[in-house]
């Protein structure tokens, strides 16, 4: 920046020229590594642009700073003059010295580092608004031969400073609004569409409960996110039989909670073609997701099947955690798999199991959210935990009881809910 007080000088800098600028710079003289920038334009962008420190040996004080601190070389101009620009900057934030010599009287005497120097978008608009204010400017706005436009202002107490700008920095600044609010506009989608989906598979979980004599049971979800992957189900197949179903999608987001709703809706329609064979429904459900999903994706799902008639369950467990049948007289029956995941295999068979419902049993189907819950040290809610909890709340009605146990999970859990939280109840009534 030309000095006030040496015209020579002032004359030599507005009509120089850069012949030269060193390879090794980092270009991002103009770079704000912030990011963000306002997307109002009625007040002028403005930031820290370098600080002047008086040095007696560019060359020298370049190599310190970095070799020795680590630095970053900005930049680094030779001018038709002779004259040498040098800017460096540490690795991380916005700050950049000048490493000008004190010899060439670019700032005041008597001081090691002086001028600081500020960035803005429009050097005219915000010399006239600051001229308005009364702040007092030696230099007004000038064009140098090497482009942009600066002027040098004091404080109260005669301290001197330099307002520049340049045609990249506007367009960099312009650029990056228009990114900013690109990007802002995509969240803003984005965020509308999560929450529509959030709403649509809300809708795909039961909605009401079929009737089912002698069998009070109730069903639970609580998301990690806004969409998930766990699903439960809650069908009539007529002739007095009810399937309960709990299903685990692999994976998270969005593409898990796509995946469940392809397995609701096989589900759903293989089980409204089944007489009475949950092995060729659960076979055909197998098939549609192997058939119609990539490679990789899958589920576990237990599929229990409660006869209102007989009462008695008939449950495939395909390759989810063991449900817990907890007897009346306190006993815990772990109904473990009898098939491997659906969606994975094309050759895919899975066995039944069959048991006696007694009045006061109470059948527990749930997703690792449940068990796999940790608290502070690391340690998981797990099944023994679930047990005791079911013995505990046993004589609560289903919903009641469900909502017992998944508070108990979350007054357990520490940090944020790492998975979501599905738990089906079903309690044998006279």
């Amino acid at each position: 920046m030309p000095d006030e007080h040496d015209p020579t000088l002032a004359a030599s800098w507005l009509t120089d020229k850069i012949v030269s600028f060193s390879e090794e710079a980092s270009g991002d003289i103009w770079h704000d590594r912030r990011g963000l920038v306002r997307q109002d334009r009625q007040v002028p962008y403005l930031r820290l642009h370098f600080v002047t420190v008086l040095v007696s040996d560019q060359e020298r004080s370049k190599q310190f700073f970095l070799e020795k601190l680590g630095f970053n070389l900005v930049a680094d101009a030779t001018f038709a003059s002779g004259n040498r620009w040098v800017e460096v900057g540490p690795p991380d934030g916005t700050a950049v010295l000048a490493l000008v010599p004190a010899s060439r009287g670019l700032a005041n005497s008597g001081s090691s580092s002086n001028m600081v120097t500020f960035l803005t978008e429009d050097v005219e608009a915000t010399y006239r608004e600051w001229s308005a204010r009364g702040v007092n400017f030696p230099i007004p706005p000038q064009t140098p031969a090497w482009g942009g436009t600066f002027c040098r202002f004091e404080d109260l107490d005669g301290n001197t400073f330099a307002l520049a700008g340049f045609d990249e920095v506007t367009l960099a600044i312009e650029n990056r609004r228009r990114e900013q609010a690109e990007k802002l506009e995509a969240e803003r989608r984005t965020a509308q569409e999560i929450a529509f989906a959030k709403q649509v598979q809300s809708r795909l979980f039961p909605q009401r409960l079929p009737a089912a004599e002698g069998l009070d049971y109730a069903g639970i979800c609580i998301q990690a996110r806004a969409v998930g992957g766990d699903y439960y189900d809650f069908l009539d197949l007529g002739s007095g039989r009810l399937a309960l179903i709990v299903g685990d999608i692999a994976g998270k987001g969005m593409a898990a909670a796509l995946l469940m709703a392809n397995l609701q809706a096989n589900m759903r329609s293989q089980c409204a073609l089944a007489v009475d064979r949950p092995e060729q429904t659960l076979s055909s459900v197998n098939r549609l997701l192997f058939d119609n999903t990539e490679p990789s994706a899958y589920a576990t799902l237990f599929y229990a099947e409660y006869c209102q008639i007989s009462g008695r369950l008939r449950v495939a467990n395909c390759g989810h955690l063991p449900g817990l049948l907890l007897r009346v007289d306190g006993s815990i029956a772990r109904l473990c798999p009898t098939a491997t995941v659906v969606g994975l295999f094309e050759d895919w068979h899975c066995s039944i199991a069959e048991f006696d419902l007694r009045e006061g049993d109470v059948l527990a189907l749930y997703t690792d959210g449940v068990v796999e819950a940790f608290d502070g040290s690391g340690e998981e809610f797990g099944e023994a935990r679930l047990a005791d909890a079911l013995r505990r709340h046993r004589s609560l009605p289903a919903r009641d009881l469900a909502a017992s146990i998944v508070n108990e999970v979350q007054a357990y859990a520490v940090g944020e809910q790492f998975d979501d939280i599905t738990l089906i109840l079903a309690k044998k009534i006279a």
